[in-house]
């Protein structure tokens, strides 16, 4: 079946009225693209500016950028196809017809990664600017392009995720479009220590971080839970600003812990399984 619609199509293709392509026809097609190009770059580096001077309305100026490339490519198709052919509205409406149903069978991952991305722009299950965990990858959302999402991984990677993993994949947002993110932050001490003490030491540490963003909204949480052989504070604060999220951890740790020395509170002697993704977090 595949092979007779990649067949029909091809037919159709050829059967079009091309023009004549001459040495101007190639150098319009070239500059269309260029054009193209230039524009997207252009118009992603004035909202990116725009954005971070705006940091409230930032994930909404940024999600402009895919719907823009999309609208300025496709229009860069229109005019490059017309520039080679001459077709008539029955002949236009057959071909993409028929080059539709191709590219869903020739091409069917290419052409679920442009409706994943489309998905994505519409829905928005999350925008750029967003931490997120998704194919397996956690980062911020640098780019969400036609073909893939592109995550910056708190190890400075870039990763390039097909936008086509929306439709099967569940996506996790840590901010879902603000600005303030939710950040958890475990320590672990030894079971004979005073918890109580310990609670107020974080709490302090939390509530008086540069970074932390407390509100009416935007609440903190200091928690404790008691294992056989640890007990874990458990601190659950907003950071002002997502990509602040690494400063705060460290802030928050490294002054909780020097407080937690003076009053005598000690680290847990327990070996947590480095395997075990429950026990991420803090632990000296």
């Amino acid at each position: 079946m595949a092979d007779g619609v990649l067949t029909n199509t091809t037919a159709q293709f050829t059967s079009l009225p091309f023009k004549e392509i001459g040495i101007d026809t190639i150098v319009y097609i070239i500059v269309i693209i260029i054009v193209a190009y230039l524009i997207v770059r252009v118009l992603s580096f004035v909202l990116r500016f725009i954005s971070e001077k705006l940091p409230a309305y930032r994930h909404a100026v940024t999600m402009l950028i895919p719907l823009l490339k999309i609208i300025i490519y496709f229009t860069a198709l229109y005019y490059v196809l017309f520039a080679l052919v001459q077709p008539d509205i029955t002949q236009l409406i057959a071909f993409f017809g028929l080059f539709g149903a191709a590219l869903g069978l020739g091409l069917k991952d290419l052409f679920a990664d442009i409706i994943g991305g489309i998905v994505i722009i519409f829905e928005k299950p999350y925008q750029i600017g967003d931490k997120i965990t998704f194919g397996g990858y956690y980062g911020e959302v640098k780019d969400i392009g036609i073909r893939s999402t592109k995550l910056v991984t708190p190890g400075d990677s870039m990763v390039s995720v097909p936008n086509y993993l929306v439709f099967s994949q569940a996506v996790s947002s840590g901010n879902a479009g603000d600005v303030a993110m939710m950040v958890i932050i475990d320590l672990f001490i030894d079971p004979s220590c005073e918890s109580g003490k310990a609670m107020t030491i974080l709490k302090e540490a939390v509530v008086t971080s540069k970074y932390v963003y407390i509100s009416k909204k935007f609440h903190y949480t200091i928690l404790l839970e008691d294992f056989p052989y640890y007990k874990r504070i458990r601190a659950k604060a907003y950071v002002n600003d997502l990509r602040n999220e690494f400063e705060f951890k460290s802030e928050v740790t490294r002054r909780a812990w020097i407080e937690f020395r003076k009053a005598g509170i000690k680290p847990t002697r327990y070996r947590f399984p480095e395997a075990d993704p429950s026990h991420s977090g803090n632990r000296s």
